[in-house]
């Protein structure tokens, strides 16, 4: 199959990226870590991830600014983000996760077979969504070659129409080149 699910962890405290990594170990998934928003939203430039982990409290641009960059990319905004944050000591951050955008919002410490079990199904999603995408392309080609091939049967007909002497010889032609994909 196709490339390898990514998932982009974003914290600003390495014990914390070394952990996830950690938990994310034996998954079919390539773990990137990066320990700013702004990191994260470069990363986001050139790869593309089946989930985002994201902690909530950061230095400089937060989770939640981080998030909002997120969805309002193109390119982005269908990613899944997992919030992931120190206890809760205030309800309204999960809900300001849920409002920029997260499909979760875990506080620490989680279990780490809940987090393995959440990635594995979006993980899982992504690897679905890239087959049928591979299966419409080759679907889109074979419509192409066989619009194609129909086009040089009506243009072989036409020639055996026209008659003449070398018409048979010409649609022939037309006919062996459509067969072999000259």
């Amino acid at each position: 199959m196709g490339e390898r699910a990514k998932a982009l962890l974003v914290d600003d405290r390495r014990d914390n990226l070394l952990a996830l990594e950690a938990i994310l170990q034996g998954l079919p998934v390539t773990a990137v870590a990066v320990e700013s928003g702004e990191a994260a939203l470069k990363q986001l430039l050139t790869d593309d991830f089946a989930v985002i982990l994201l902690d909530a409290h950061m230095p400089n641009m937060d989770g939640f600014e981080t998030a909002s960059h997120i969805k309002r990319r193109e390119r982005t905004r269908h990613v899944p983000i997992l919030f992931l944050t120190a206890a809760d000591r205030d309800a309204q951050l999960a809900l300001r996760g849920y409002a920029v955008g997260a499909v979760d919002y875990l506080t620490k410490p989680f279990d780490p077979w809940v987090l393995r079990a959440k990635v594995s199904i979006f993980v899982e999603l992504w690897t679905k969504n890239q087959q049928l995408k591979a299966q419409a392309e080759a679907s889109k080609e074979r419509e192409t070659q066989w619009l194609q091939l129909t086009e040089t049967m009506d243009e072989a007909a036409r020639v055996l129409r026209a008659g003449g002497p070398e018409a048979a010889t010409e649609a022939l032609d037309l006919l062996e080149k459509a067969r072999w994909g000259s």
